[in-house]
């Protein structure tokens, strides 16, 4: 993985360092490349923070400003979720397959009526646990809160919301781009 002007991005696995980074990293879902196909990478907000952009030419990590026009565009906060969410979902669990596509039943209010396919990505939490996949989906904006924290937005299998709230720099979310 590349910042746009070429420098590498580094894929940490290991959890000790992930977790006492302060430069910009990313990871698949487990450490297992076959997630990058389905979910795509995640990232520490200060990938998303870097100078020299994580965005192709053209594209920008969202702000918080534009994420919250998104969620007031789409009805507010309390349908947004349902409208960003792929309807695909499943039934059966077994933890010994990996991970699929598909939302966790129920896929609360999904519909995708803007074509943003949300997928449920999970996150990573603190180096070694990564958690929510199938279940909920996370995303970066690239606004800072204070000097630990930035803003983020989620959505989960059994709400419409698209929740809002500021979390640790050091945890391992998705992004979504915009055009400039």
């Amino acid at each position: 993985m590349y910042k746009r002007q070429g420098d590498p991005i580094p894929n940490v696995t290991d959890n000790i360092a992930w977790e006492n980074l302060s430069t910009g990293a990313y990871c698949y879902y487990k450490n297992d490349t076959a997630n990058i196909r389905i979910f795509g990478m995640l990232y520490n907000w200060f990938a998303v923070n870097d100078s020299r952009n994580i965005a192709p030419a053209g594209w920008h990590i969202p702000t918080d400003t534009e994420w919250s026009a998104l969620r007031s565009w789409l009805g507010g906060e309390l349908v947004a979720g349902g409208k960003l969410k792929s309807k695909s979902t499943f039934n059966i669990v077994d933890f010994n397959l990996p991970p699929t596509q598909n939302w966790e039943s129920p896929n609360t209010g999904a519909s995708n009526t803007v074509g943003f396919t949300a997928l449920p990505g999970g996150y990573r939490y603190y180096g070694a646990v990564y958690g929510a996949v199938e279940y909920a989906s996370y995303w970066w904006s690239s606004t800072q809160y204070d000097a630990g924290t930035a803003w983020s937005r989620h959505i989960s299998n059994t709400s419409t919301e698209l929740f809002t709230g500021y979390i640790d720099n050091t945890l391992g979310f998705s992004v979504r781009c915009i055009k400039d």
